[in-house]
This record gives C-alpha cells, structure tokens and sequence, in this order.
C-alpha cells in the first residue's frame, strides 16, 4: 500500500505513525515475559461461570517434541482461547505419561552394569528423575508455541494423588466384574521382555518362513473317510509354533477334498486347493474324494513329531483368503485359536520363555530362540516326510512400537480387563452413539476396534509403573482382594506414591487390624510385582485429573487427539470410564492426522527430512507455526514444509500489513470523540461494514465447528482483496486529501477501527503474539481489556448487514476488474498512455440498462472506486475500445486526464491555479488547505 503522494502537511503527522515490524522470534519471548508477569491466564478464567473442558491426552515424557507435539498443542489452545474469548471459564491442564518401559530402558541403559546390582527402588527413583527432566524441557517448548495453561500444576501420571485414584478405578472394575487373571495368548516382546496391549502394536514388513505341513490322520478320521491313509495339510508362517499345536480347524460349511498325489492322500478345502498345489509344486492331483468340514468334527491325527494327538475341530474364523482351510491350532499362541480352543477344551500349550526359547515342552527344540527353531523344525520335519514346502515370503507383521523388533502371541498369565463374554463392549458401543465425532467416521473406526476387541491385557512385567494392587497367600497361591485393604493401600499411595508398595512389606501394607479381621496374620503373604499398563495409567486421566482438580468436571467436553487414538487413549479411556462409572468420558472426540514432509512422506531421521518445532520457530517464530496449524485441514494428514511455510509467512504478511496500515492512519483517531455513525458513513464505508460483519458470523460459525482452515482463508481474502486490494486503496484519498477532521475522513476511520479490533480479536487464537502487540498499539480508551487474550469476543451487528448494498456493490466491484485490466495495459508497452491511475480518463459503455443507469447515477462515486481522473460515460464505442470480461456488454477506452495534475493529490484538473495562493493544486485541495 505504498504512495508517494506527501499529504503530510495536511494533518501535520509522519508519512508512517505506526512501525510494526514483524521479528517475531525475537519478539515473542517478550510478549510470553508479560503474559506472565500479568497472570494473564489465569485472569481469562475469572469471572466465567460457563465450563469448556479440553481434556489433554498425555504426550510421553522422552525425547524433545516433534512437530506432530506442535499440532496437536496449538489446536488445542487456539481452541480453548476462542471459548475464553467467548466467556467460558476454558482451563488448560496440561499432562504428562510418565511410566513405562521406553524410560526404564533409557534409565538401565544409562546406568549400565551398575543397574543389576541396584533396588527397584532406586531404579525408580532414577526413572522419576529422568521423566521428570524431560517434562520440564518439553513444558518450556510448549510454552515457547504460545500455549497458555496452567504450567505450574501439571498433571504427571506418577504424581501420588493421580496415582491413587488410578488405584481407585482398578477397584471398581475388579469388583464390577471386569478385572481377571487368566492365562491367554498375548503380545510379547522378546525384546523387552514384557505383555504388550493392543495399542502399542505396529504394523511392520517381516520375512517369515511360509510352510505347508502334513499331518497323518489316524484310524478314526480315516474310518470317516473309508480310507487306509491320508493327511490333513496345514499352513503357516510360524514354524515354531509347531511344538504347541493341539487341534487342526475346518469351517463346518467348507466343501474340502481328498486328493491322490505323489505326497499321498491329502486333505484341504476344494477352493483353496488349486493355488496350494501350485505353491507345493504337485501337479498331478486326482480327487477321491469331498465332504463338508463338519463331518470330521472330533476325529484325530497324529503330530508331525511330538508324542501327541491332535483333534479336528469346527470354527468360523476359517476362511478362504488364504493356506488350505485346514488351519494349525495352538490355543497358546494366538487368540482365534484361544477362542476355539476354550470352546472345546482343549489344552493351553506356550512351550515358550521370556526371552523368545523354546522350553522342555518342545522336544528337541527346547533352548532355541524362536527364529532359529523355525529353521530347525521345518527341517526336521522335512526329513521325515512332513513337509510339503517352505519358502520366505515377506508380509505384514506385529513389532513392538517401543524397540521397533517382532513380536511373539504367547499364552501367560496375565491381569485383563474383560471385554469378551462381558458387557463392557457392548456398553462401550452404547455409549459412543452420544458422542459427537468429528471428523464424523471417527465413530465408525472406534466402533469396528471396539466389536473386535479382545480383553485388554493390563499387566507387564517390570518396574516403572503403578502396581497391580493384588496380595497373594504364598502357600495357596490365593489372590487376597478385599475392598478395605486396597482402601487402605489407596490411602499410603496418596501420601506417599506407589514407591510405598516396593518399600513396605504386605503386612505393612495391610496393618495389623485389617490382617486379623481377614484372618491373615501369620499366613506368608506376597504382593503382585506386575505393574500396569501405561495405557491403564492415561486411560484413567478422566477420573485422576478431572475428579481431582478444581474447576474442572466429567465428562470432558472434548477429547483432541491423532487419530490413532481411536485404537488408544480414547480407547482405553473409554473402557475405563464405562467400567467404572458406566458412562463415556467425553462428549466430543476431535482427531488429527499426522504430519509428514511436503512430498507427503513419513518424517524420519535417516531420510532427513524431519523439521523441528524449534527449528520453525528460530527462523519464522511461533505464530508462523500456529498459522500453518490452522491453515491445513488437520483431519487428513498433513504436509509440512519450507516452501509451505513461506507461503503461511506471506499470508501472515499480508495480515500484518493490513493491521500496520490501518494502525498507521488511525493513530490520530479516538474511537470515543471521532466516531461516526452508521447512518452518516458514505456507502463504500456501509458496504465495508457489511463484508466485516458477514465476515464475523463465518468467522464464529467455523471457530464453533473447528474449522480453522476455513475461518483464516476467510480472514485472509478480506484483508488481502476486499481491505488491502480494494477498500483501503479507494480510501486513500479521503484519509490523505481531506481535512483531518472531516466527516468522510473520520468516517473512513471509523470503519478502518472496527475492521482492526474485530479482526484482530478473530485471529487472536491463532496468531495471538501479533494479535498482542497489535492491542498494545490500540488506544487505551477504547479497550475492554488490558491483554487481547482476556478480552471479550466481538457482538454481531445486525445494523451492518445490507444485503441489497453488497449486491450493488459487486457490480461495482465487476466494473472497477474490467476498467483495471484496462488501465493496467494503458501502462505498458513503448506507446502507454499512463503512468499511474490518476493519470487516466476512462470512457465507458453499457449496453445493460441497468448498469448504465448504476453508472450514471454513481458516477463521481465509481471515479473514486476507479482511482482515475475523471470517469465519462459513453454511448458510442469504436475499435479503440476494449470488451470487457467480467461484465457482458461492457467496452472501456482508457485516455490520459486533461488539465494539469495537482501537486497534493495527484488528480488532473483544468482547474489547477485557480485560486493565486496555491498556483500549484485544484480548488478541492486548496480548499482542504485554507481550512
């Protein structure tokens, strides 16, 4: 919006009042000093009687923040400072995981050899210290994005009263019925050497050896089929799960076949046979054969190399997507197999350590790490006879999302939470039908991985964690569970912290009155050294943090969190909610996708195309960040990069320029005494009004629907195009040209006010540093608040809205793209005709009536919005003339102004001279002047 007419002597002001330049990396550490100092968080929650309550889902305390932190941060506080902004007392408890393995590992790496001679005790108190170091540096990283919270009173899973109250909800669950020990096949990490949940399982490429095996079936089955020989033939990618195979599963409804090959007499189901065949290399195959599954329910086979019998049973999670419809059965290694097994009692085999080696159960495999004794079992089973084929095939496998290494299904005694033959699921199912999802299919994600879901496993085998709160009889082996107990267990840890349960022993723990009333004294009593789940930890934040604190309450009103949450904390926050209270924990669950590199790849370390929150904010500053954070439609994934964010640098330049142009020709301007009212603003000023307020009803409608993308391309385009592009340009000559207290120059003002408070108020969310320092430059007068942040959120004006101006004002807006298109090529070329707008004369004609008369009637108006000399309509064109684009019928012919040009305003005039004491201006300037 540069000019270099000099109005200065007009109003006895500085070309430029307001310098605002940008340098927000070093700017924003000072405004984030101030807000301090003034406590202005805690004042935007004085006095507001409406709740918001954004529940803040845990990052983990390890390692720096990445950009996905950035994100996810910034779209809860632009959140939470729109509803302050609107009145609602909206607090922001930020929160931290604590627990878990990745610490403890970190932890015992560190420590090294001197790790096994230390307590659990100590190592713990190694492992508070450590998660406590890294919340403090991520809490000042967070900080440094503009988050306004509560970051003196963070909640930590480890704090002693969130620890308690886990504790608590373990109780309601264990006597609602939901809470068991069992032994089922679960997640294991070799690695790790612990249970994994669920959730912090990923999905990795693996090679694994691809087998089909022959099992012989025995007389029963062979009576069945009025055979002398034949074998059922299996298929997997698990060779060492061999050892554990009890039963071979058919689908009742299957049409299977006996098949005459070189191999002998093979079993496997008629749909399938074809490409199996063609994988073992048999081509010359004879049916003998066919029968329905059903019919060898019960019957037997030998196993390829242990002394057993397996049996033939029935289930429908056989299918025909893959292998031979004969499927090996291990109920201690996989949870379908579990699922029939228990249905037909058969036995629970894992012949399988901690550490990943087979056991005495497996024969002559026992002390082989698994991957060797796949090598070792298909060989052995090649010698004798049994093996059809084996090939590496690669294909999607469970890791370990923590060391990143395969994992094992192995059957342990473990402590669940029931969600199969309960009513937990179904409850849970119920429960979700009341909450708003957004993006809407969140609901249909959670939904499928709630029907599916298997009991939660909760416990794991290690030292960092809250305990599972259980005392066994040693001699019985007796789970000891009594409410008073754990009670009295709840009340130690509130004071002390679960370090109280490695320190004190059972008795300790119990106390004498409590051990004599459940007749436990002198019985050797042990504890349960299983911790839970870090999963259990967050997924009881709704109770430990929401029922603790003051000012806040349950259920949330929303949940804001990546989308892989839905198999995660809104998962398990969910299922403790439901099993506990009987209700869901929040009524709003919002996801974000993740961010990945321009290109749309996925961040990493070895491709180097990972950038940092710290990075970004070092050479653009915070609101750069918070700008991109609202610009992308975060419900998908989203890109990031360094182009990427010049552009948000050049939409916020656009912004800022427009609040630094306003600031600088308002500077003059009292809202209080200078003000004009609506009904004496001249129409361009009422149709300005009218985009302002039309632009405020959008802008609330998509901060209320969380659409921010939306909201600031909204707030871009008006400050781009309809203020900096348009009004403002027209404007110039009534701020500059006319007297300083004249009503069309404070008119232009009075708009110029409210497009600057009501703009800046809309993207104080976002970009709230610069919104700040923009309220810093805005009279004292006319504040509502000393820090934009605890201001009030703009009225709607119905007043403003004129829909019947707008429409004739796009006409207009029509007219001024065509005759600029003009003008614009009248500049170029060896033969242009001008310099500067003001140097044109600019003939028009329309063939439409009615846009002819809109011309006439307004004609000293649209020679304003043309920013020409003069404006004249015409009712003959010739091939001078220019067609316009944007209105049919429209032709424009540009000429050079007559007269001479005016030294103040730069218009030509015939009239220039006129008056002896200003040879050198027109008579409206002279005039302008001489007052």
């Amino acid at each position: 919006m540069s000019d270099e007419r000099d109005y200065g002597k007009t109003l006895n002001l500085p070309k430029t009042s307001f310098q605002m330049r940008a340098n927000l990396p070093n700017k924003e550490p000072l405004i984030l000093k101030q807000w301090d100092k003034d406590k202005i968080y805690k004042k935007s929650l004085e006095g507001k009687e409406k709740q918001f309550i954004l529940h803040d889902g845990p990052p983990y305390a390890n390692g720096n923040i990445h950009i996905g932190h950035a994100l996810n941060k910034i779209l809860k506080d632009i959140i939470l400072k729109y509803k302050r902004l609107q009145g609602y007392n909206a607090p922001y408890i930020p929160g931290w995981d604590t627990h878990g393995l990745p610490i403890e590992l970190k932890v015992t790496e560190e420590l090294g050899e001197a790790a096994k001679d230390m307590s659990p005790l100590k190592i713990r108190d190694k492992c508070t210290k450590y998660a406590k170091k890294w919340v403090q540096k991520q809490k000042s990283d967070f900080i440094r994005l503009g988050v306004m919270g509560d970051w003196d009173n963070p909640y930590l899973t480890l704090n002693p009263e969130y620890e308690a109250k886990q504790l608590e909800v373990f109780k309601e669950l264990y006597e609602n019925g939901y809470i068991f020990k069992g032994l089922k096949p679960i997640y294991w990490s070799p690695a790790t050497e612990t249970a994994l949940a669920e959730a912090e399982i990923e999905y990795k490429n693996h090679v694994s050896p691809s087998i089909y095996v022959k099992m012989e079936a025995n007389s029963d089955l062979l009576e069945k089929l009025g055979l002398d020989e034949a074998s059922l033939v299996i298929w997997t990618t698990t060779p060492w799960t061999i050892p554990a195979n009890v039963a071979i599963c058919l689908n009742a409804e299957f049409e299977y076949g006996v098949y005459k090959t070189e191999k002998g007499n093979l079993i496997l189901a008629k749909g399938l046979s074809e490409k199996a065949f063609a994988d073992m290399g048999i081509e010359n195959v004879e049916l003998l054969k066919e029968f329905t599954g059903d019919k060898l329910e019960r019957t037997t086979y030998k196993h390829p190399f242990l002394d057993r019998t397996g049996v033939v049973i029935l289930g429908e999670h056989v299918t025909m997507e893959a292998g031979t419809g004969c499927v090996h059965t291990a109920p201690g290694h996989g949870q379908d197999d579990y699922v029939v097994g228990t249905r037909y009692g058969l036995p629970v085999i894992s012949p399988i350590n901690n550490k990943g080696h087979l056991t005495e159960e497996a024969g002559k495999f026992a002390g082989m790490f698994y991957k060797k004794a796949n090598k070792e079992i298909a060989a052995h089973m090649d010698e004798t006879g049994h093996l059809l084929m084996l090939k590496e095939i690669e294909h999607s496998y469970p890791h370990d999302w923590r060391s990143k290494t395969p994992v094992i299904f192995r059957a342990t005694e473990q402590w669940f939470v029931r969600a199969e033959g309960s009513d937990l699921r179904e409850k849970a199912l119920k429960a979700i039908e009341d909450v708003d999802f957004i993006p809407a299919w969140g609901r249909n994600r959670i939904s499928t991985m709630l029907e599916s879901r298997p009991d939660w496993c909760i416990s794991r085998q290690r030292i960092w964690g809250v305990p599972i709160p259980i005392f066994y009889n040693e001699a019985t082996g007796e789970e000891i569970f009594y409410g008073e107990i754990i009670d009295r267990v709840i009340g130690i840890v509130k004071k002390e912290g679960t370090i109280a349960w490695v320190k004190y022993s059972p008795e300790e723990l119990i106390g004498e009155e409590l051990l004599e009333k459940y007749n436990l004294a002198g019985l050797e009593l042990r504890k349960e050294t299983n911790i839970m789940d870090v999963w259990f930890d967050s997924g009881v934040s709704h109770r430990s943090v929401l029922e603790t604190r003051e000012n806040l309450k349950r259920p949330a009103d929303l949940y804001l969190e990546g989308s892989d949450q839905h198999r995660g904390w809104f998962q398990t926050s969910l299922l403790t909610s439901i099993g506990s209270t009987g209700d869901a924990p929040y009524k709003q669950v919002l996801t974000h996708g993740f961010v990945n590199d321009g290109e749309g790849k996925k961040m990493s370390k070895s491709t180097g195309n990972v950038m940092s929150p710290d990075d970004v904010i070092k050479t653009y500053g915070a609101d750069i960040l918070r700008l991109w954070c609202a610009s992308v439609d975060y419900r998908e994934d989203v890109k990031i990069s360094e182009n990427i964010l010049k552009q948000m640098a050049e939409a916020y330049r656009r912004v800022r320029n427009t609040a630094r142009y306003i600031l600088g020709n308002t500077n003059d301007f009292d809202p209080i005494k200078d003000r004009v009212s609506y009904d004496e603003l001249p129409e361009i000023d009422r149709w300005a009004m009218h985009k302002l307020e039309t632009l405020k009803r959008k802008v609330t409608e998509n901060y209320n629907k969380y659409e921010f993308y939306n909201l600031f391309h909204d707030i871009h385009y008006f400050a781009g195009i309809d203020m900096s592009a348009f009004y403002l340009d027209i404007i110039k000559d009534r701020l500059y040209a006319e007297n300083g207290d004249s009503v069309d120059r404070r008119a232009a003002q009075t708009v110029m006010y409210e497009v600057l408070v009501s703009m800046n108020k809309m993207i104080a969310p976002i970009l709230s540093f610069t919104a700040e320092e923009i309220w810093s430059k805005i009279p004292e007068t006319s504040k509502d608040a000393e820090s934009i942040l605890i201001s009030k959120w703009y009225e709607n004006n119905d007043q403003y809205i004129d829909e019947e101006l707008a429409a004739k004002w796009d006409q207009i807006i029509k007219i001024r793209k065509d005759a600029n298109k003009s003008l614009e090529k009248a500049r170029q070329g060896e033969n242009r005709i001008i310099g500067n707008s003001l140097d044109a004369k600019v003939l028009i004609k329309l063939n439409d009536e009615g846009l002819a008369k809109l011309l006439e009637e307004n004609r000293e108006l649209i020679e304003g919005v043309l920013i020409v000399s003069s404006l004249e309509i015409v009712s003959e064109t010739d091939e001078t003339f220019t067609e316009g684009e944007e209105v049919e019928g429209m032709f424009v012919k540009v000429l050079h102004a007559e007269g001479e040009k005016c030294e103040r305003c730069w218009k030509y005039s015939t009239e220039i001279g006129t008056l002896e004491e200003h040879p050198t201006i027109c008579p409206r300037c002279s005039e302008v002047l001489s007052k």
